[in-house]
Order: structure tokens, then C-alpha cells, then sequence
């Protein structure tokens, strides 16, 4: 279990979310953390895999003339 304390600012934002989308507060905030969390979990899983994998790397120079970057 979490408890967190939101400053007035973000309370307001909840409250005018909440009722637009006739959902609870804590619904919208576990929905909304899922995602990033989801995303953060997304992005490492993508870094790893450029780490392992890293691939061909380009100059600045190459990009700005762009040169067929996909051979």
C-alpha cells in the first residue's frame, strides 16, 4: 500500500480530470503511473537491447548529408 500527498495544484488538476472522465481520483492516478511505468519498463528494455546489440553508428556529418543510413 502507497499513500502520497499532492500539492494543491495537482489536486485541482485531479479533481477537474476526475470529473471529465466520471472516473475516481485514484483510479485516473494508477491508471496514468501504470502507463510511465509501463514506458520506463519500455525504454530499458530498449537501451538493454542497444547495449548487447549496438549497431551501426553515424557522424553528425553523415546525418547531415543524408547518406543512405539504412546499408
Amino acid at each position: 500500500m502507497l499513500s502520497v500527498t499532492f500539492d494543491q495544484d495537482i489536486e485541482n488538476r485531479l479533481e477537474a480530470l476526475g470529473a471529465t472522465d466520471q472516473g475516481s481520483k485514484v483510479a485516473l492516478v494508477q491508471d496514468r503511473l501504470r502507463a510511465a511505468l509501463q514506458e520506463d519498463l519500455d525504454d530499458l528494455r530498449v537501451a538493454r537491447e542497444r547495449l548487447r546489440n549496438p549497431g551501426r553508428r553515424w557522424t553528425q556529418e553523415e546525418l547531415e548529408r543524408g547518406l543512405d543510413l539504412e546499408g
